[in-house]
C-alpha cells in the first residue's frame, strides 16, 4: 500500500471518529483497505479545488447534484459497505467530528449535513467488482453564505477489527474511511468570526467533577488555532478556585463546544460562582465573558456520587471506622477472656498444688 493512501485511513474507536487539525485533513482521494476494499473520489466539473481528495464544491441555490464515490472490492467475496452522511460537530476537546455521535446540533445551524446530503445506508459489493456510491446533494432554496461541512464514512460492515486493552475493558477498533465534503455558494472566508457563550453549569464528564462552559461557533465558518481560558471564583472572591486552559482547538462551522474544567478530583460544594472566561482565535478573535451560577445542593450530591476519583461518602467512613474499632474491641474481650482463662487454670493448678504439698506434710 503506498504512503498516499494511508493518508485516507482513519482510526475508528466505539466512542467516534475525529478529523485532523486542518480541513484539508480529509480522506485521500483513493485508499486500500485490507481484504480488497478500496475506493476513488470522482471529482465533479463544480470541484473547487482540483487538487485535494475531499469534494470542495461550488453550489447554487436549490441546485441537485448527484456526486460518486467509486468502490472497489478485488476480493473473492462479497462484502457490505455501510455508509454514512454526517455533519461536522465540535468535541470537547475542541476536535472536530464526522460521526454518528450524541452531540447536539447548534441554534445557529440552519442547513444540517444530513438534510442536505443523501447517502444509501449500505451498499453491497459482488467479488472482484466496481459500483459507484451516488452521493445525491440538494441545497436549500435560500441563498447561503459560507460552508455546509460533513463527511462520507465507509465501513466494511463484517470487518472484524484489532482488539485493545482499555480501562473500560476490551475495545474493538475498526477501519473506516472519511471523504470530507464542504458545499458553498460564495466566498465564505469573507464573513467574520463570531462566538456567543451559552451557559456556565456543573455536570459529571468521564465519571468526573467539572465545570462546563458552553458557548457557540454561531458562524457557517471554520474557526482555527482557537485558545479556551477559564478562571471558576466562588461568589464574589477574586480568588481562583478551579481553572483549565487549552490551545490549538478548532470548532466546525455553526457548532457548539461544552469546554470542561475539571475539579481535579475534588468534591463539588453548593454555592454561587463566578466564571471568567477568554476564548482567542488565529485570526486575533478574541471574546471575554463573565457569567455568574450557582451548584445546587442536589447537583453537588449527584455528581459527587458519580465522581469516582473523591472518597466515598463520609457515612460510609465512619461505618468503616465503626467496623474496625468494634473489631479490635472483639479481639481484645478475645484476648481478655483468653488471658484470664490462663490465669485461672494457673491458680487451680497452684492451689492443687498447695493441697498436695500440705497433704504430704501431715504425713
Amino acid at each position: 500500500m503506498n504512503k498516499k493512501a494511508w493518508v485516507g485511513i482513519i482510526l475508528v474507536y466505539i466512542m467516534g471518529l475525529f478529523l485532523g487539525n486542518t480541513i484539508v485533513s480529509y480522506a485521500a482521494d483513493s485508499a486500500e483497505a485490507q481484504g480488497g476494499f478500496s475506493y476513488e473520489v470522482v471529482r465533479p466539473e463544480n470541484q473547487i479545488d482540483k487538487g485535494v481528495g475531499y469534494f470542495d464544491l461550488k453550489m447554487e441555490p436549490e441546485q441537485k447534484q448527484t456526486v460518486k464515490i467509486k468502490l472497489h472490492n478485488t476480493g473473492d467475496k462479497e462484502i457490505t459497505i455501510l455508509v454514512g452522511a454526517y455533519g461536522g460537530k465540535t468535541n470537547s476537546s475542541g476536535v472536530i467530528e464526522y460521526s454518528n455521535n450524541t452531540i447536539e446540533n447548534d441554534k445557529s445551524l440552519k442547513y444540517p449535513f444530513e438534510s442536505v446530503v443523501k447517502v444509501p445506508k449500505e451498499v453491497k459489493l459482488a467479488a472482484n467488482s466496481s459500483q459507484d456510491l451516488n452521493i445525491d446533494i440538494t441545497m436549500p432554496k435560500s441563498e447561503f453564505d459560507g460552508y455546509i461541512a460533513g463527511g462520507i464514512l465507509l465501513q466494511e460492515k463484517d470487518a472484524e477489527g484489532t482488539k485493545s486493552q482499555s480501562q473500560q475493558g476490551m475495545v474493538v477498533n475498526k477501519f473506516a474511511y472519511l471523504t470530507g465534503m464542504l458545499l458553498s455558494e460564495k466566498n465564505p472566508n469573507t464573513n467574520k468570526e463570531e462566538m456567543k457563550l451559552n451557559r456556565v453549569y456543573a455536570t459529571s464528564k468521564n465519571h468526573r467533577n467539572v465545570i462546563s462552559i458552553n458557548y457557540s461557533n454561531i458562524q457557517p465558518i471554520f474557526v482555527d488555532d482557537m485558545t479556551t481560558d477559564v478562571q471558576i471564583m466562588k461568589g464574589d472572591s477574586n480568588e481562583v478556585v478551579y481553572d483549565a486552559k487549552k490551545s490549538q482547538m478548532r470548532m466546525a462551522p455553526n457548532t457548539m463546544i461544552d469546554f470542561p474544567v475539571s475539579l481535579e478530583g475534588s468534591e463539588m460544594i453548593p454555592g454561587d460562582y463566578r466564571a471568567k472566561i477568554l476564548v482567542t482565535t488565529e485570526k486575533g478573535g478574541r471574546w471575554e465573558w463573565e457569567q455568574k451560577f450557582t451548584i445546587t445542593d442536589e447537583e453537588a450530591d449527584k455528581y459527587n456520587a458519580r465522581d469516582l476519583t473523591l472518597v466515598q461518602d463520609p457515612g460510609l467512613n465512619w461505618r468503616l471506622i465503626a467496623m474496625i474499632v468494634g473489631g479490635l474491641l472483639v479481639l481484645l474481650l478475645i484476648i481478655y477472656f483468653i488471658v484470664r482463662k490462663i490465669n485461672k487454670e494457673r491458680e487451680k493448678k497452684k492451689l492443687i498444688e498447695r493441697k498436695l504439698a500440705a497433704k504430704n506434710k501431715k504425713r
